[in-house]
């Protein structure tokens, strides 16, 4: 017989894959209320995340207003020195995001190629500003009358290798290292004519020392800004990043050709060699104008006056040890990290403490204005002799963040430092031309100490106490230039029986 099919025999058949009217009917109610939940959960961070933003918005655009004002006050809107601020702010974002381009593309190839690489790219670097050097006083005297042009050059040449870098990155082109080497190139330029042009912005009252010091803090900002979008920007791949950079050149290039007119004046300036005698105690330097460019550098030299001299070459000492301490940490903390700590993360830290430094050393000399700059400069790079050995004999983290902290701090104030003896001690027909001409030696200076780092074998005692030991050459030397020209200061003894 064929079993019964009737459902009312078959109680068995209501399983936990079927819902019971009952079941049904109760579970209808909870979904109603999760859904209820969920909208009200979903409106609620909706709210949430539009005041979150509206106040994160208020307090960018609070931010601003109050960068723009200081931007802007003791008549720096009027002279136009505050559209340079502004311009230097964007110059350093795009900076920032070539450099965390770069990081992800020479940086992540094997370290005894890549030391190679980076080590054939400072050559380069070097080489035209080490060769090209006596010619940048004379080149920048043709470009008096073009200033902006010359620094809107060189933001837009960086544009256009950026984007050639972006394809390069992408594709594995060999035009990668020939970009970047442009790149840092412009750069330098970039430092050198922008320095030629500040003066011609100063507003009255202002000196070269608060001029570069409002500069300098808008490059801090800028690079904080610039580092934060595009490290970003490069989970996606560096390419993004540097188009980030391409167009964040762009908008310079703009605010560079919109400076004030007054910036390719060159009303009453002169070359130093060019001024005839120069009047020192005990010593009439006589330099004759010359248009053999290695003979110019010699003339500048030799017009210096002492205290100028003996102050670029302790700011030679300090951009020598930031030179160093960028490239030899970069492949030391990849191949010798400090154990129990990321070399990533030691880099970093570095990295930031150096930035701190600077901003804090622009906060300093701004409050040590009352103070001999000779004396700051010497100080100063006496405490960077004593922390580099520091580095070297006890290496740990804790000497390599003061390490950064003083590299960054001493390199400020060294240059506000310089900026204040130039200012005081060169007269204003030829200060334009100094200047700038300080700036090209302070940029080679770098490139030498980033050189000294690639070259030297990664041992961290080896690296600092050669280092050390460059910083006391620099400092033995800044002090016998002092006393020369202390000895040349003193009058001569009366001869006896005079009166």
């Amino acid at each position: 017989m064929a079993p019964a099919t009737d459902g009312a025999s078959r109680p068995h058949d209501t399983g936990p894959h079927q819902v019971r009217p009952e079941a049904h009917g109760e579970e209808e109610p909870r979904r109603a209320g999760l859904r209820r939940g969920a909208s009200r959960v979903g409106r609620a961070i909706g709210r949430g995340t539009v005041a979150g933003a509206r106040f994160a918005g208020r307090g960018s655009r609070a931010g601003v207003r109050r960068a723009r004002a200081y931007t802007n006050s003791a008549g720096a809107d009027e002279s136009g020195l505050a559209r340079l601020v502004e311009l230097h702010f964007v110059n350093i974002c795009g900076d920032a995001a070539l450099t965390v381009s770069l990081a992800g593309t020479i940086f992540a190839i094997p370290t005894d190629e890549a030391r190679g690489q980076v080590a054939q790219f400072l050559a380069l670097t070097m080489a035209p500003f080490a060769l090209l050097a006596p010619f940048i006083g004379p080149l920048l005297d043709r470009f008096r009358h073009g200033r902006r042009w010359a620094i809107g050059t060189t933001l837009a040449l960086r544009a256009f290798l950026c984007w050639v870098l972006a394809g390069a990155v992408a594709t594995g082109s060999p035009w990668l290292f020939p970009a970047a080497l442009g790149c840092l190139v412009a750069a330098k330029a970039y430092g050198v004519t922008r320095s030629a042009a500040v003066p011609r912005l100063l507003p009255p009252g202002f000196t070269l020392v608060n001029a570069n010091s409002r500069i300098s803090l808008a490059g801090v900002a800028g690079m904080a800004v610039g580092g934060g979008v595009a490290g970003a920007l490069a989970k996606f791949g560096p390419e993004w990043s540097l188009r980030l950079a391409f167009v964040i050149y762009v908008v310079g290039t703009v605010l560079a050709i919109r400076l004030p007119q007054r910036v390719d004046s060159s009303v009453g300036e002169q070359d130093i060699e060019d001024t005839g005698p120069i009047r020192v105690p005990r010593q009439d330097v006589v330099v004759a104008p010359s248009r053999n460019p290695f003979a110019r550098l010699r003339a500048r030299v030799a017009a210096l006056p002492p205290a100028v001299l003996t102050a670029l070459t302790s700011a030679m000492g300090a951009r020598l040890l930031t030179g160093f301490l960028t490239m030899f940490m970069a492949f030391l903390m990849r191949e010798h990290p400090i154990e129990g700590y990321s070399g990533t993360l030691v880099l970093g830290l570095v990295v930031g403490a150096a930035g701190a430094g600077n901003a804090l050393g622009t906060v300093i000399g701004n409050a040590l204005r009352r103070l001999r700059p000779e004396a700051i400069i010497s100080v100063t790079l006496l405490v960077e002799v004593v922390v580099a050995l520091c580095a070297a004999v006890f290496y740990s983290l804790v000497p390599l963040l003061v390490l950064g902290l003083t590299a960054g701090l001493g390199a400020q104030l060294i240059k506000l430092s310089t900026d204040a003896i130039v200012q005081r001690d060169i007269a204003e027909s030829v200060r334009t031309s100094v200047f700038a001409w300080s700036e090209t030696v302070l940029q080679i200076a770098w490139v030498v100490g980033g050189g000294i780092g690639i070259a030297l074998p990664l041992v961290p005692r080896l690296g600092f106490g050669v280092i050390s030991g460059l910083l006391l050459v620099v400092l033995a030397l800044s002090i016998r230039l002092r006393m020369v020209a202390r000895r040349r200061s003193t009058p001569p003894p009366a001869p006896a029986g005079s009166r």
